[in-house]
């Protein structure tokens, strides 16, 4: 049996151990309590000392697993969130451990999360309820206006943010973070256990380059940056891989056409329950009342749960982004870099695997 090398969690010295013997102390300090999961990752990262990238949980698909995925979102604001969900469902290669409401109102945000599951027949996916809970009236709630939080049968944790950490901390895999909303649960994560970093990696619909709402060439405030600008700013500065998808890329996607006639005619019931969603937000936005029959709204979160496995059809560009405390994400060399997707390069076959993926 081939021995290698590992550094001592305890000393910092190199010990020659075998795979079974390091295998063996490894699982058992897995197998310990949060206390002995987080001396684990401590010793994983010392011996390692990477960052996980896209490359890495890319990778996990080559070896024939599934990416693991925490998905934190605003949803029941704007009802992108509410696509992107249901896209994220219909993704094979990802494995959803915990779904997390954030950016306040995180209780009736988690009825929509939670009715959906059912639907979907996944009454046992975990739920968070982010920071801020309330549970007031807003865009979708004639949904769930028969769907208390307590009808759901599944786990839901009250301290969503912790979720995220033992989520992260626990799972043999590096994680990835895909958010879709502000972000004050992930940066309340990382204040409470910095640690996570080294285990998972960040996905985001946030902020605007080069390009505002509607393709301007005038780049915009974006409405998650918005939420909370010093929340984001906590995310990007922190030691991890963060990519992003702003307004440059997320605000082109719409479906139309021959394509959203595939999802508007699709009789499967979590699809039936996306466009009942749609046709209950659509007349509070001027723009979308009428044309919800013929098209989708902008699909701005979607792309970043695309980003959580391929980002074969975006053109990707490493900048240092500073948050401004007005929501702008400005290049600024003195800050950590981001990884940015700022076109495509194919926006078309993009739509085509919207579409066949929630149809399917």
């Amino acid at each position: 049996m081939r021995n290698m090398q590992r550094t001592s969690a305890f000393n910092g010295q190199p010990t020659t151990l075998s795979r079974r013997q390091w295998l063996r102390g490894t699982a058992a300090l897995a197998a310990g309590s949060a206390l002995s999961t987080t001396a684990f990752l401590a010793a994983k990262t010392k011996a390692t000392n990477q960052v996980t990238t896209y490359q890495d949980t890319f990778g996990l698909l080559k070896q024939g697993k599934k990416i693991p995925v925490i998905f934190d979102s605003d949803i029941g604001g704007d009802i992108d969130d509410t696509w992107a969900l249901v896209y994220l469902m219909k993704c094979p290669e990802l494995d959803v451990q915990l779904l997390v409401t954030d950016a306040g109102n995180t209780i009736y945000r988690a009825r929509i999360m939670a009715k959906m599951m059912d639907v979907f027949g996944r009454g046992d996916m975990p739920i968070g309820i982010g920071l801020q809970p309330g549970n007031r009236p807003s865009n979708q709630s004639k949904w769930i206006e028969d769907y208390p939080l307590g009808k759901y049968k599944g786990p839901v944790h009250k301290d969503g943010v912790q979720a995220i950490i033992d989520t992260i901390r626990t799972s043999p895999d590096p994680v990835t973070v895909i958010a879709t909303g502000g972000v004050p649960n992930i940066a309340e994560a990382l204040r409470r256990d910095p640690t996570i970093v080294h285990n998972a990696r960040f996905v985001g619909m946030h902020g605007s380059i080069y390009r505002g709402y509607g393709n301007n060439p005038k780049p915009a405030a974006e409405a998650n940056v918005r939420t909370d600008p010093q929340a984001l700013a906590t995310v990007f500065a922190a030691p991890w891989e963060c990519s992003v998808t702003p307004l440059d890329t997320c605000g082109r996607v719409v479906l139309a056409g021959e394509k959203y006639k595939r999802v508007y005619d699709c009789k499967k019931p979590e699809v039936r329950a996306l466009l009942e969603n749609y046709m209950i937000w659509a007349p509070g936005w001027a723009s979308n009342k009428r044309g919800r029959t013929k098209h989708s709204s902008t699909l701005f979160d979607v792309v970043a749960v695309y980003m959580a496995y391929s980002e074969k059809l975006l053109k990707m560009k490493t900048l240092p982004i500073r948050v401004t405390d007005k929501g702008m994400t400005v290049v600024d060399n003195s800050k950590r870099p981001v990884r940015c997707a700022l076109d495509w390069t194919d926006l078309s076959a993009f739509e085509d695997e919207i579409t066949q993926r929630i149809t399917a």
